[in-house]
């Protein structure tokens, strides 16, 4: 036994030990995201519907490199740039909130054309006048709007370039030019085509935009070019730049832009930790005032816990190569919550404990007993949990792939300390007899006797109603209950030095053309305003607001844009994620509880669960994300652990009491197991309260969803889930 022990007590010592030593330093371990430190998160789709076949099967691939090349040379560290699907590719650019350059520099297709300019007026006049020669094409100068008749065929591309570099011209103005160099066989026909057109004017075409047009005054053989078009400084370095990487093979569309600003970044640490520390410190009070010494020892579990799911994340790098350590601002939610339910589990345990020293056992036995009884209880409601952990991050995007991460970490972390962690340490007081006789707790609830069953009726009628209300609701609002994740738009969150007075805001707006764009000032930080609009106007809005509010100080907090397209997409991965959480819950919980009736009504009380949730959501004015969708699947994988936990005790009891009916064995179970239902859920609920008035407004729906969703589910568990395995099993109904 006492050998046992030691190999018990240096296994939890290593692996806790490896998991600080990749926990520690924090800042070094593990990467913060985008939306913790700032920059820009984009979805590019290539359109290869120009290109020919062969073409078409690596564009994506070529164009992830250019890309790539492009982002190096711009000196942006920590890049993440990775295909999706067959024609997309996902492009994250830490503290990178120039926009506009940004996007200039990472979407400009850069095809570099060289043509010959028509010196016949008669042509360029009947090309004005809409009558466009054959072979030839009309292009106006990028400043002067001067009209030009080219010929269609370039004389010249960009593929001969092999350097390109800002310089200054040598005029009294010492303006900036982009200087080319070609290669030995672009040189040659350089000089060609100089040679052959002395006197005519050779345009310089850049994705299809007259950069120049200057007139040939002799042969060229050096090879070397110049671009000019009054370019500041900046532009000729970022046109020299893509020129020098090389072309897309394909022009990109913008499905999805969210640039966060470091203010935004900043404010949402400062509250995600503000909301951990709140959460995990009320958690730690309660557990310590019910189970008293055992609720301690429940603490430092918890503890343990922190510092393994931060290991887990610093040591996703060596485990997966290529994949880094991401901290997200949902992922702060994941570890909240993850502690929040793994104390679901010490709970579940000291519970057990309890029953058994009431019946007489010993403390030795009444320990070993509690955990063996507790087990599959608590393994059950973890891998339902998992399941929709793991379909999170298969469907998910982004952060949300953060929150299931972190989530998966910590409720693998959470088994290991609340099962062998807790065990061990008591094991080694009972051997050290620094327990004896007895394991004090305080007790909340007493052993109660209703009954619950008997008033199904009324509590279905009761949900009809509250589900109904809720979804009319939800309709009557139609579109609009959509944020821009799913129903697309631009969504731009701006902070003011003072409270700003809306109607003057509502001013500037309708003078910028976004007079239908809607407003929302938040109670808690009213110097807050968040603005979405239809149309992509985010630089002149920002300029509006600041030339009309000089005093104010306005910054950016965030600006996000999603297409429709894109949007349509992420709403059909929400429901896919949705449709298979449900249904692998559904094949887990049949193959455990070997029938059907179990399963059927385990998820009928989510789909309870959930629809009570969307209904509140739309009630409260609350528009639906992705990151409610990420709430309402975490929903599904906690609320069905109250059910699983009232499964496995009927389960249990079937056994020992085989004269009761099944009315009376469910209603049993209920009772035996209320205490554990309402503690765990309300402890939970202490940690998503946390989250909801402490985590910030962009947390603040995802809390909001989970509170309502919790309390769904302790009632959905009891009145619903419960009474339809009866209904549906043709003995023991009343």
């Amino acid at each position: 036994m006492v050998k046992k022990l030691v190999y018990k007590s240096l296994f939890i010592i290593c692996i806790v030990g490896i998991c600080a030593y990749f926990a520690f330093p924090l800042n070094k371990r593990i990467n913060l995201g985008l939306d913790l430190k700032g920059g820009m998160h984009l979805l590019l789709k290539v359109d290869t519907e120009q290109l020919a076949p062969e073409a078409k099967k690596d564009a994506t691939d070529r164009a992830v490199e250019v890309i790539r090349n492009r982002i190096d040379q711009f000196g942006v560290r920590e890049t993440s740039i990775q295909k999706q699907g067959d024609d997309e590719i996902v492009v994250q650019l830490p503290g990178v909130t120039d926009r506009e350059r940004a996007i200039d520099i990472i979407g400009k297709t850069a095809l570099l054309e060289f043509k010959i300019v028509s010196s016949d007026l008669t042509m360029l006049k009947e090309a004005i006048a809409g009558q466009v020669p054959e072979g030839y094409e009309l292009k106006y100068i990028r400043e002067d709007n001067e009209g030009l008749l080219l010929e269609k065929k370039a004389a010249l591309t960009g593929a001969a370039l092999t350097n390109a570099s800002m310089r200054f011209d040598q005029s009294q103005f010492n303006e900036p030019l982009v200087a080319l160099q070609f290669n030995s066989e672009g040189a040659k026909k350089f000089a060609e085509i100089t040679a052959n057109n002395v006197g005519r004017r050779l345009a310089i075409v850049l994705d299809g935009k007259v950069q120049s047009a200057p007139r040939i005054k002799e042969a060229i053989p050096s090879g070397e070019a110049v671009i000019t078009g009054r370019f500041s400084v900046e532009e000729s370095k970022d046109l020299a730049l893509v020129l020098r990487v090389g072309a897309l093979p394909a022009p990109m569309h913008i499905e999805e832009e969210r640039t966060i600003g470091p203010l935004l970044g900043q404010d949402s640490i400062n509250k995600g930790v503000k909301a951990t520390f709140i959460g995990l410190g009320l958690v730690f009070i309660f557990m310590a005032g019910i189970y008293l010494f055992s609720g301690i020892i429940a603490n430092i579990a918890l503890l343990l816990n922190l510092v393994m799911i931060l290991g887990g994340l610093g040591m996703l790098p060596f485990l997966f190569p290529g994949v880094s350590a991401t901290l997200t601002l949902p992922g702060i939610a994941g570890i909240v919550l993850s502690l929040g339910m793994a104390v679901d589990a010490n709970i579940l345990i000291n519970e057990r404990i309890r029953e058994e020293l009431a019946i007489g056992r010993n403390l030795r036995a009444s320990i070993a007993n509690g955990y063996s009884k507790a087990f599959s209880a608590i393994l059950d409601s973890n891998v339902t949990t998992l399941i929709a952990a793991f379909l999170l991050f298969q469907f998910g995007t982004g952060p949300i792939r953060g929150f299931a991460v972190t989530l998966t970490i910590g409720l693998l972390a959470s088994l290991f300390t609340a099962i062998i962690v807790t065990r061990t340490i008591l094991e080694i007081l009972l051997q050290t007899g620094l327990l004896r006789k007895s394991l004090p707790m305080l007790r909340l609830f007493g052993q109660t006797k209703f009954d619950f069953i008997g008033k199904r009726k009324f509590f279905y009628v009761l949900s009809v109603i509250v589900i109904a209300v809720g979804l009319v609701s939800y309709f009557k609002k139609g579109s609009q209950v959509y944020g821009i994740d799913f129903a697309g738009g631009q969504l731009q969150e701006y902070s003011f030095n003072s409270a700003p007075v809306i109607e003057e805001v509502r001013k500037v707006l309708k003078e910028t053309g976004l007079g239908d764009a809607s407003i929302q000032q938040f109670k808690d930080n009213p110097r807050v305003v968040l603005i979405r609009t239809t149309e992509d106007k985010s630089e002149i809005l920002t300029d509006s607001l600041r030339e009309a509010f000089p005093e104010q100080g306005i910054e950016a907090l965030r600006i996000e844009r999603v297409g429709p397209v894109a949007g349509q997409h992420l709403k059909k991965k929400a429901l896919s994620a949705l449709f298979w959480a449900l249904i692998g819950i559904l094949a887990y919980v049949t193959i455990r509880f070997k029938h059907i009736n179990f399963a059927i009504a385990g998820v009928v009380a989510l789909f309870h669960d959930l629809l009570v949730t969307l209904g509140f959501l739309a009630m409260t004015g609350r528009q639906i994300d992705l990151l409610s969708i990420t709430a309402l699947l975490t929903i599904a994988g906690y609320s069905i652990n109250d059910t699983i936990v009232i499964y496995d005790r009927v389960r249990e009891n079937s056994r020992s009491m085989k004269r009761l009916t099944l009315y009376e064995l469910i209603n049993l179970s209920v009772n035996q197991t209320l205490a554990r239902t309402v503690l765990t859920t309300f402890i939970t609920l202490l940690v998503v309260i946390a989250l909801l008035f402490y985590g910030g407004a962009v947390l603040n729906t995802f809390a909001f969803a989970l509170f309502v969703g919790f309390i769904s589910g302790i009632y959905s568990t009891i009145y619903i889930a419960s009474p339809l395995v009866l209904a549906w099993n043709r003995k023991g109904s009343r």
